[in-house]
C-alpha cells in the first residue's frame, strides 16, 4: 500500500498545524494540493480581488515546490469562486498568465456562497516528476 507524505510550504506550516490539516499529501507519484487561498503573511484575506487571486497562486506555487513540482506539473485544477459571473474576467486574465501555454490542465469552477472570508480557492492535483 502506497504511504501518504504529508507536505508544507515552509512559510505556512503554522496555519495548517492550526486548522488540523495538510497542505499537500503526497501519495506515490501524485500530489493532492489542499484549497489555497489569497492570504497575506498574517493570514488575512488580501482585499483586492486581483491580487487575492495571485497570492493564491503564489501560495500554491510554494506548495508544489515543496513537494518538488511545478506548475506544469498540475493535470487537475478545482476553482472555488464567491462570486463567479463577475470574478470570471479577472480569474482568467490570470489563469492564462499561470497557464500559458499547452497542454492544459482539467480544469473545474464552482460557485459557493462561502470560503471563509476570502473570494477564490484554488486546489490541484499533479504528477510528481520521476526524478523527485
Amino acid at each position: 500500500m502506497t504511504q501518504r507524505e504529508a507536505i508544507f510550504p515552509a512559510d505556512r506550516h503554522a496555519l495548517y498545524e492550526e486548522h488540523g490539516y495538510s497542505a499537500a499529501i503526497r501519495s506515490g507519484d501524485l500530489l493532492f494540493v489542499s484549497g489555497q487561498v489569497g492570504s497575506r503573511p498574517d493570514g488575512t484575506a488580501e482585499p483586492d480581488f486581483e491580487r487575492q487571486v495571485r497570492l493564491a497562486f503564489e501560495n500554491l506555487q510554494a506548495t508544489l515546490s515543496a513537494a518538488g513540482c511545478t506548475i506544469d506539473d498540475i493535470v487537475d485544477v478545482t476553482t472555488f469562486h464567491t462570486d463567479p459571473e463577475n470574478q470570471f474576467a479577472t480569474i482568467m486574465a490570470v489563469k492564462q498568465q499561470i497557464f500559458s501555454k499547452p497542454p492544459y490542465p482539467n480544469w473545474t469552477a464552482l460557485g459557493v456562497n462561502w470560503l471563509a472570508g476570502f473570494d477564490f480557492e484554488i486546489k490541484v492535483i499533479a504528477r510528481i516528476p520521476a526524478s523527485k
